[in-house]
This record gives structure tokens, sequence and C-alpha cells, in this order.
């Protein structure tokens, strides 16, 4: 481990943006490139569809909206508990995996209000009631409720979302459309049975193939998941290691893409909650000092940001007054005339993608916050 070579931070920064498809566009069609990605985090109903746009040489909002109504796509709780959109094969395959996760999720925020429950009878009547309509949470706790008037509503519904394996499902998330957050069972909705044969062994490399070169506590980080040095250990005739500047131990899959660090890297616009910059322990490979500068916090919201030679260097808004659409650039340093031209050309092209009936289009850049 000592004899490992060392990445920089921009050797690793590299790494992860050509994994992340954001070295060069890919042709991967929309389904395998959510696969390659472990999803898309996804728990807003539309600013993910960015997130493959910026990745991709050919989408079409429109095309992966009919894959979500029929239901090639889902959008569900998986990695940290947090709402993903996966095609409906890992749906059924990767669940299981994260169902400690979820739970412990909601039984930190609930389960003082379960005690004492039968929460076998609990799960059986909330899968009942989903099955026969979709329905909100505030929904599903009324009508739970109903068996269990001394117990909190909001409490029974985040049982089930906790205890069983639901599912969003549309309108909510169509492109350009809105629709209540409504949930179902995946079994239900997808109609086959969730599986069980995939292991946590497969789903960390899995995430090395889209987010390493990685520490345990970055593997740890991105889905939720404790123990995974045992993982490690098992998975170590399959892996190489490096050292980082800090004198971490990373782990790699062999032939996995390590360009030169001086590849360059073209802007980029991401959207809120973009997995590239949630899914590792130490976010340094992507995050500047000055994103801490501008009030942002690893806790607190993620902003849509603005990648300048790969790394965080602004944030971006659109407003629209009827059919004209302004894309606001906040630069977090002063940007070169070649970066200002290149960001207009990446930022018309996003308003066209995201704004396609809007008439006339603008990018405006405000001057650096000091």
């Amino acid at each position: 481990m000592t004899d490992a070579p060392v990445l920089s931070r921009r050797a690793l920064n590299r790494a992860t943006l050509d994994r992340q498809l954001l070295l060069r566009r890919s042709s991967l069609s929309a389904a395998e490139a959510i696969e390659h990605l472990g999803g898309l985090q996804a728990q807003t109903p539309h600013t993910w569809y960015v997130g493959l746009w910026t990745r991709l040489t050919d989408v079409s909002a429109e095309q992966v909206s009919d894959m979500l109504r029929d239901r090639e796509l889902v959008r569900m709780a998986l990695m940290r508990s947090t709402i993903h959109l996966v095609t409906a094969a890992d749906a059924l395959a990767l669940r299981h995996l994260f169902d400690l996760v979820v739970e412990r999720n909601m039984r930190g925020a609930f389960g003082r209000n379960l005690k004492g429950i039968d929460e076998a009878a609990l799960l059986q009547a909330g899968r009942e009631l989903v099955e026969e309509q979709p329905l909100t949470f505030s929904e599903l706790g009324r009508k739970l409720a109903e068996r269990w008037p001394d117990r909190d509503p909001a409490s029974l519904a985040q049982a089930i979302r906790g205890l069983g394996a639901l599912v969003q499902v549309p309108p909510r998330g169509l492109w350009r459309t809105s629709g209540k957050a409504a949930h179902t069972t995946a079994e239900h909705w997808l109609g086959r049975p969730l599986r069980t044969d995939v292991t946590v062994d497969d789903l960390v490399v899995r995430y090395l193939a889209a987010f390493g070169p990685a520490t345990v506590k970055d593997m740890q980080n991105w889905s939720g998941l404790t123990r995974l040095n045992e993982v490690v250990k098992r998975l170590d005739d399959r892996l190489v290691t490096f050292g980082d500047e800090e004198g971490r131990v990373l782990f790699d899959l062999p032939d996995a893409p390590r360009p030169d660090p001086d590849v360059p890297a073209p802007p980029r616009f991401l959207y809120d909650f973009d997995n590239l910059l949630l899914s590792h322990a130490d976010r340094s490979r992507f995050i500047t000092d000055e994103y801490f500068r501008q009030g942002y916090t690893d806790d607190g919201p993620m902003p849509r940001m603005i990648l300048l030679d790969g790394f965080t260097n602004g944030s971006w808004t659109t407003t629209r007054a009827r059919r004209h659409v302004t894309l606001t650039i906040q630069p977090f340093r002063r940007c070169s005339a070649a970066e200002r031209a290149a960001l207009t050309e990446e930022g018309l092209a996003l308003l066209a993608f995201s704004e396609p009936d809007a008439t006339t289009f603008d990018v405006d850049f405000l001057p650096p916050r000091p």
C-alpha cells in the first residue's frame, strides 16, 4: 500500500469526469448511461433531465419521459435513502441492497412513533392500499390511521416507505408536466418480483466504474452502506490501489480510464443534486474553496453548478418572461474571454434543450462575488 502510485487531485478529477461522461459527451443510450452511472439522484421532479443532456450526444427529454411513463425507468429510494432515477432492471436488482439504508433513515426520523406496532400487519396493509391505487404519503397516512387511529399518520406512511420498496409513479417526473408524489410498490408497478442475487460486491465494482478511484469512505458516502472494508478485502484480487495526496488508500478497477491530468475538460452545466458532487467523502476532486466562500456547505442545498476546467467555478439559474429565457451565470472567479465564449455556447445549447418552446435566449454573466 505504501508503494502505491499517488494520484493528484487533478488526476482524480479527470478520472472521475471521464467515467461520469463529462470529459466528452457519450453516444450511450439514455438507459445505458443511467445504468452506467448507477442512476441519477432525482428527488426533484425535472432538473435531472439536464444531467442526461450534459452527458450524452443524442438525448431527447420527451423520449426519456416516455420511458418513465412506460415503466422502463422508475424513481425510487436507493442510495443514501434518496430518490434516484434507475432502469426497471436496476430497480428490481438493487433495491434489496438498500433495505437497511432506507429503513434506518425511516427509524431515525419516525421510529419512536411506531413502537409496539405490528410492523408486519402495517406493511401488509400499506402494500394493499398503494397497490389498489397509488397514493401520496398524506393520503396513505390518513387511510392507515383509520386502522391505527392512535398513531401519527405521517409516521405510518413513512413506515411503508422504510419497510417496503416503493416507486413514485407518473405523471410525477414527466417532462414539462407536474403531478403529485404518489407511490406504489415496485413489484406491482413493474409486474415482476424484486431480485436478491446481486451482491454488495457487484455494487462496489459498479461504483468504481462510475466514480472511482475511491476510498472505502467514498463508497460508503455514496451508498449509505457500512462495513465496506470487508467487501474491498474480498475484491482484493480484482482491484488495484493508489494513494492520494493526503495519504489515503484509493481502490480502482484495473482497466478503468485514468486520463492524463492535463487533458482538457470542457465547461459543463450540472443540475442541482448531481451525483458527481455528492458521491465522495472527500469532494475536493471537484469542489473548490471558492464554492464554500459563496456560503455553500456540504450539508446545505446543492445549487446548479458550472464546471470550469473540471472544477466548481460558478452557479447558474434561468428566468423566463413569456417566450424569452435568460440564463444567468454567477462565476466564482473572473472568466477569460475563451471561457465566457465556451460557457455562452454551451449555455445556449442548454436553453434550447430545456426551453424548446422559447423563441429568444440570453446568457448573462454576473460579476464574481468579492
